[in-house]
């Protein structure tokens, strides 16, 4: 029935009722379809005519009217020496234009990064792409040949090989810091569906769309950020320290026994130091410093030195006639003796002290 109908023109449609198949080839038998064939490319399709083994022409949607050397039954009776059949082949395959959005990637193996601020790190991510078909002649000659029906499991295994690969140098050349990898995602997921759309151009397929859904480190690099940032909320260490060391305590008491006991007792020591601690700092904020020293002076009385004296002392000097305004005094700091009247600190003192009586004549 097949060899009889194959006689007859052809109406080359298809309608697609799977959603994973990219490349069909119109069932015919012999692949002699006959001339004046009419094909229907729908939208979302395009049609690759093959004839006699060569790429002839690539139709867009619409209704076109295909010649070829078959003429129905002649070209067969003509092909007596062929077996019957026609040496004129003629195909079309039929090419998905759509989108697929059901691949998903993932990492099986780490990429390990350089980062600047927690220096070689191991990270693993997963989401998903589209993938679509942007040269048909270009599919055919690349990946699909002679296949009568390509699906989308026969490439994307080495799209998801190509992603892993890329992967790595989109993420080292990025710059981006590991913490900051969540709020880039998007942007890392746009250079990664364009180096990868450069990569397949010969191919003929296109990535317009690549998720990244997630990025993750290790555990042990997980519990070092949590760590980080329960140290950064705490902010005051030994508040901290006094907080959980008090709320261990009602703790410690509602379970009485071996380790209880000596899980109080270690809270209630750890607690008691740190209240002598900061009433020891009280106390030794309360106590005033020490007063200052009062300087001593040095008086010379005739070829003599004398003293140290303090003021009140030098007072009584004053009153005894011993320190005059002209007497040589000194005292720590000064580079030399000077006259009582030239220091200004013993002015005071000698306000009382009437000046040399003047020369007699």
């Amino acid at each position: 029935m097949d060899r009889i109908r194959g006689e007859f023109i052809d109406i080359v449609e298809w309608t697609d009722d799977s959603r994973d198949t990219i490349v069909w080839r119109f069932p015919r038998y012999g692949n002699e379809i006959k001339m004046g064939a009419r094909l229907v490319v729908r939208e979302s399709q395009v049609a690759v005519f093959v004839n006699e083994g060569r790429l002839a022409d690539v139709y867009q949607p619409g209704t076109y009217t295909l010649s070829t050397q078959n003429m129905p039954v002649l070209s067969t009776l003509k092909g007596w020496k062929h077996g019957f059949e026609s040496p004129f082949k003629a195909e079309v395959y039929f090419v998905t234009t759509r989108q697929f959005t059901d691949f998903k990637w993932g990492t099986q193996n780490p990429v390990i990064l350089r980062d600047a601020e927690f220096g070689m790190v191991r990270v693993r991510a997963f989401g998903t792409f589209a993938a679509q078909v942007v040269d048909a002649a270009a599919l055919l000659r690349e990946l699909v040949g002679t296949d009568p029906q390509f699906r989308t499991e026969e490439v994307g295994e080495h799209l998801r090989q190509l992603i892993v690969s890329k992967l790595g140098s989109v993420l080292g050349s990025s710059g981006v810091p590991l913490l900051d990898l969540a709020a880039r995602q998007d942007g890392i997921g746009r250079q990664l569906a364009e180096a990868l759309t450069l990569e397949l151009s010969a191919t003929g397929i296109a990535v317009p769309r690549f998720h990244i859904e997630n990025i993750s480190v290790p555990p042990e690099v997980e519990a070092a950020i949590d760590t980080r940032s329960r140290m950064a909320i705490t902010g005051n260490l030994d508040d901290y320290a006094k907080l959980q060391a008090a709320d261990a305590i009602p703790i410690a008491a509602a379970n009485p026994g071996t380790g209880g006991d000596a899980l109080g007792l270690g809270v209630g020591m750890a607690l008691g130091q740190r209240i002598v601690q900061s009433t020891s700092g009280a106390a030794a904020a309360a106590v005033p410093p020490p007063l200052p020293t009062a300087p001593r002076w040095f008086i010379a009385v005739g070829v003599q030195q004398q003293g140290p004296y303090d003021e009140s002392a030098l007072a009584g000097q004053v009153a005894a006639g011993n320190l005059t305004r002209t007497t040589l005094v000194w005292r720590s700091g000064q580079a030399a003796w000077q006259p009582a009247d030239q220091v200004p600190e013993l002015t005071p003192l000698l306000a009382d002290v009437p000046p040399p009586l003047p020369p007699q004549s």
